[in-house]
């Protein structure tokens, strides 16, 4: 399975870019092709995968607003998730996915829903604090810069919401909920954007 292969997460990532297809089916076929993009992503469209990519240019202008209240009645949100037509929208499916989000939302607290949203200054900090930790462990220059990419990595796995791992399946991301519902409902799907209220939460 070529296993031993150290796959970048950047080439992970542009592979997904290129193709529209989930991060661990990406992570497979660049292992598969020795690191290979253009294998890979031949692997990919054999193995149908590679699809979701033809929709990435349409509008999602249609979808639902879901809203969930936690059985205490002190944690609430809504989740706005698009779709390209109203008769998705109407879907059992695509609801459930939209209520999913929004149960998962409400268990995991994410801060950000994409890794786009996340400010530029934050970013930096968090790298400023991760290369000083480094440092202080005597850790060398070359060593750093991956420990600080490992330690991002992390930090949008806790806080971003589509890089989040499931709260029901920890084996993918709420963003790979969204592109497996894409596969099976033929059109674009787009986790929009979520609030998430607390009772007696401090408001800025």
């Amino acid at each position: 399975m070529g296993d031993e292969v150290k796959i970048p997460a950047e080439q992970v990532r542009a592979l997904r870019e290129a193709t529209g297809a989930g991060m661990m089916d990406c992570k497979r076929a660049l292992e598969e092709s020795g690191g290979d993009i253009e294998r890979a992503t031949e692997l990919l469209r054999q193995r149908g995968l590679a699809s979701a990519r033809k929709r990435s240019g349409r509008s999602a202008n249609e979808g639902v607003i879901e809203s969930y209240i936690h059985f205490n009645r002190r944690v609430g949100v809504l989740v706005e998730v698009n779709c390209e037509t109203d008769f998705v929208a109407n879907t059992d499916e695509f609801r459930n996915l939209a209520r999913e989000v929004a149960i998962h939302v409400a268990s995991a607290r994410p801060r950000w829903t994409t890794r786009d949203e996340v400010p530029q200054e934050v970013l930096d900090g968090e790298r400023r604090v991760y290369e000083g930790r480094a440092r202080e462990e005597g850790k060398p220059e070359g060593v750093i810069e991956r420990m600080v990419t490992g330690k991002l990595e992390a930090f949008f796995k806790e806080n971003v919401l589509v890089d989040q791992p499931f709260v029901k399946d920890s084996a993918k991301t709420v963003g790979e909920l969204a592109e497996e519902a894409s596969g099976k409902l033929g059109e674009k799907v787009v986790i929009r954007r979520f609030a998430l209220f607390q009772l007696g939460e401090e408001l800025e």
